[in-house]
């Protein structure tokens, strides 16, 4: 019965050994793959990227402005009267010189009647000194009359001529005096709401007037630039460049119509450090309509040749502006830049990237210096096109 025992411990010893080879087998297996892990480093990271290429930039300001007419007349009565007639239907297109309204002509009609039949009556008393005149110097050669009588006579022929010219000029003041009852337009343009009605007494004194013309097209966009981007707008006008505007609806995504910069103030306001500016538009299908806010898109200059990035690439930090390029081993560098105009889309940059270099665009948030990386196919990696859209300022003050 002893041989039995002895055989059992002598198994028992051998799955003891067996068991502790093999969790020794296990502990250096786990710890060479623990060192093979830390000597391959951490897995590289996936981003879209994006070449650097050379392209136009235009630089555009956006700014607020209003449409302001280049004419609003309010149309005022020159005499008093009763009004007879109104000709033009509220918010009518009207033309220089179309009749508006009709004051009552009757009484000035009369009174030119009378200046009429006075200047006749003058002129009959002139040509009768002028014959006595006549007959008077036949007799003075003669010696026949006193010098005194002809003398006295010329001065009679002068005060009548005086008196047929005033009378001439109550005539024309008369027959004035019926033009202005026939009142027309003194502009093309819209004619607004009317402000009085057939049948009122209309007076010269009147500051309410009858009813106001607004020039439509053309029209002109009063708005305002900030101090620092003034500059580069003179600069452009003083090489005799003539600058396009556009005019955008409220949503600035709605195009209105193109026109040129026409003029700049002549000063700054202190108070805010803007500078008003106009521009001309033909306004021929009436889209700008007076006083309305549209946004304008000034078109300063476009930089030719110029460094683009996606703007997704451009990043601020500590150093300030960086984006990170990619090297030729598949690792990231963090570059310092300097940017210039963007419009969203794409960012130019003056220094520190040139076309040709590959930046990342997407997945910098997982980068640092010297990190690996694997390009990933997506949209983001293909590169900026020339020609990108417009570089915008955004100023919320415009003409008020």
């Amino acid at each position: 019965m002893i041989e039995p025992v002895v055989q059992h411990k002598r198994r028992k010893k051998y799955w003891i050994f067996a068991g502790i080879l093999l969790l020794l087998i296990a502990f250096v297996w786990w710890r060479h793959s623990g060192m093979v892990s830390q000597k391959a480093g951490p897995a590289p990271q996936a981003v879209g990227v994006a070449k650097a290429v050379s392209g136009q930039m235009p630089v555009v300001l956006d700014e607020l402005g209003t449409v302001t007419p280049i004419g609003t007349v309010t149309v005022l009565p020159q005499i008093s009267g009763y009004l007879t007639q109104v000709a033009f239907t509220e918010g009518q297109d009207v033309t220089q010189g179309q009749f508006l309204a009709q004051i009552d002509p009757r009484s000035y009609q009369i009174q030119l009647e009378q200046y009429q039949a006075a200047l006749a009556k003058d002129k009959a008393l002139l040509a009768q000194a002028r014959s006595d005149l006549a007959r008077y110097e036949t007799l003075e050669a003669q010696d026949s009359i006193s010098a005194q009588v002809v003398a006295d006579q010329r001065f009679l022929v002068a005060q009548d001529e005086a008196t047929t010219k005033s009378d001439q000029a109550n005539i024309d003041t008369a027959k004035l005096d019926l033009v202005y009852c026939h009142i027309t337009s003194p502009v093309t343009g819209r004619v607004g709401l009317r402000l009085v009605d057939v049948g009122n007494y209309v007076t010269s004194g009147s500051s309410t007037g009858l009813a106001v013309v607004t020039t439509v097209a053309p029209t002109t966009v009063i708005f305002s630039v900030a101090q620092e981007d003034l500059a580069p707008v003179l600069v452009r006008l003083g090489q005799g460049a003539k600058l396009t505007a556009t005019a955008y609806a409220s949503d600035d995504t709605t195009k209105l119509e193109d026109g040129t910069l026409e003029a700049v103030d002549n000063q700054m306001d202190t108070s805010t450090g803007m500078v008003k500016l106009r521009a001309s538009f033909a306004n021929t299908d009436g889209a700008l309509f007076p006083n309305e806010f549209v946004n304008v898109h000034l078109l300063v200059n476009t930089l030719e040749n110029a460094t683009l990035v996606p703007s997704s690439a451009v990043q601020s930090g500590a150093p300030g502006a960086y984006v990170y390029v990619v090297q030729p081993d598949d690792t990231v560098h963090v570059q310092a830049v300097t940017t210039g105009p963007t419009d969203g889309t794409n960012t130019v940059i003056t220094k520190g990237v040139a076309p040709g270099d590959v930046v990342v665009t997407d997945g910098v948030d997982r980068l640092s210096e010297g990190a690996k990386v694997v390009v990933a196919i997506t949209p983001t990696a293909k590169a900026a096109p020339s020609g990108a859209q417009a570089h915008r300022h955004h100023h919320s003050s415009g003409q008020a």
